[in-house]
């Protein structure tokens, strides 16, 4: 940070003003269009709220953790769970092995952001893959070769048939580095040199992509390579899926999203949704300790709305509702569940949240019932039911519920090798289906 810039330090969902923050008194984020532009984008995504009043700065924080630089204001928004528990709930969600981490790792979140924690974890996977060495595969390559190699392109020789040259066409198969996923993992580190805020993090993510650089080439990394590269992913590529998945986590933590689109604007920083971390969470846990049921994620509600054929001019399709989780118990449907990183037990219940959560519940006649998981360290949390019922003959018409998985009582459990441990985490799993 240069001298003269002014840093702030907050929670997730909360809020500093020039009154309870004197740092954010009289500062000012400048008149340029690209501030303003960015700001614009910030509040419409829903990643964090930053105006301009007459007295200085406001700044409210969402679900998104990170850090973010506007001219000479640096905002670090951080998880309320601690370091060591987000490490470990992290690890458990996304399936990141439990490597050791650099000395100052746990306390990164504190001081410096939550992009460091993901980028030290890795340059752990990278140096584990490296040191064991990249996977190697036959790799399609077309060349004039003095000695011939492989097959001889016949077709292009006889094109080719009035040069006299001392080669020939060849088409041949060499094992190399130089593929598609060795790619994404040198540009990861690339980019993970170029978010970390720690000169250590840094240096490192410098030096193994410096290890790959001769025998792999640089790669752009975009939203088209990263489909691709879902399309080569097998069991023969598993050790990599940590190390890409924080990848993916990095890229998409720098863009700006509206509606399902990915802006061009570039993030000024880095900003990662808990949204995501806690639904991957909650997907993990569910399949973990539920032997007896399927989960089924991100599952269409088909059929629910539909356009009338006869009054939709414009010939849109119908909209379909897509719960985070479907619980099935052989083939019958259980239980319709939705993660949502917001404390509910301290926090109020916004009206699209449950009105979101009335129609699943309203789509299974034969359950009439939906619930929200929703995260909290409070001891003192229990389930809440909000009752839905016809305004005009009081009769009963569904329920949601709103239940709560207390992250820092899990993280004990999930820690411990106990079966009493195990057996308590599937009474938990079974309570949040009901």
């Amino acid at each position: 940070m240069n001298q003269g810039d002014v840093s702030v330090t907050l929670s997730e969902w909360q809020t500093l003003t020039p009154e309870n923050t004197p740092h954010l008194r009289d500062v000012s984020l400048g008149d340029g269009s690209d501030y303003q532009s960015t700001l614009h984008l910030l509040h419409k995504s829903n990643k964090v709220s930053i105006r301009e009043l007459r007295t200085g700065v406001e700044i409210t924080a969402r679900s998104h953790v990170g850090r973010i630089q506007l001219g000479k204001l640096e905002v670090t928004i951080q998880p309320k769970i601690e370091s060591g528990c987000m490490l470990r709930l992290l690890r458990y969600a996304y399936g990141f092995r439990g490597l050791h981490l650099y000395s100052r790792a746990e306390q990164l979140t504190s001081k410096l952001g939550f992009a460091d924690l993901l980028i030290s974890q890795l340059l752990q996977e990278a140096q584990e893959l490296i040191s064991r060495g990249l996977r190697m595969s036959y790799v399609r390559q077309d060349e004039r070769l003095a000695s011939p190699r492989g097959r001889i392109d016949i077709g292009r020789f006889a094109l080719e048939a009035g040069s006299a040259t001392a080669t020939l066409p060849c088409q041949h198969f060499p094992r190399l580095e130089d593929t598609l996923i060795n790619q994404v993992l040198l540009g990861g580190l690339r980019l993970a040199a170029n978010v970390a805020s720690l000169l250590e993090l840094r240096r490192d993510a410098s030096r193994l992509a410096s290890q790959m650089d001769e025998q792999v080439s640089p790669i752009k990394l975009e939203s088209a390579v990263m489909s691709r590269l879902s399309d080569h992913q097998s069991r023969l590529t598993q050790a990599y899926d940590p190390a890409i998945e924080i990848i993916r986590l990095l890229m998409e933590s720098q863009g700006i999203t509206l509606d399902g689109k990915t802006m061009p604007t570039q993030l000024p920083g880095f900003l990662f949704d808990m949204n995501t971390f806690f639904q991957a969470f909650v997907s993990r846990f569910l399949n973990d300790y539920l032997p007896n049921y399927s989960v089924h994620d991100e599952h269409g509600l088909k059929g629910m709305m539909r356009y009338d054929s006869k009054h939709n001019p414009r010939r849109r399709q119908s909209p379909t509702p897509r719960p985070d989780f479907v619980v099935k118990h052989r083939d019958s449907v259980v239980a319709i569940l939705d993660a949502k990183y917001r404390d509910l037990w301290e926090r109020s219940l916004p009206r699209d949240i449950l009105y979101q959560l009335v129609i699943y519940a309203m789509s299974h006649p034969g359950l009439r019932s939906s619930t929200i998981i929703y995260p909290t360290t409070s001891t003192r949390a229990r389930p809440a039911r909000v009752n839905v019922t016809d305004p005009v003959r009081g009769q009963h018409l569904g329920r949601v519920w709103l239940r709560p998985l207390n992250l820092g009582q899990l993280d004990q459990l999930l820690s411990s090798a106990k079966k009493s441990c195990r057996r308590e985490c599937e009474e938990i799993a079974c309570r949040l289906v009901g």
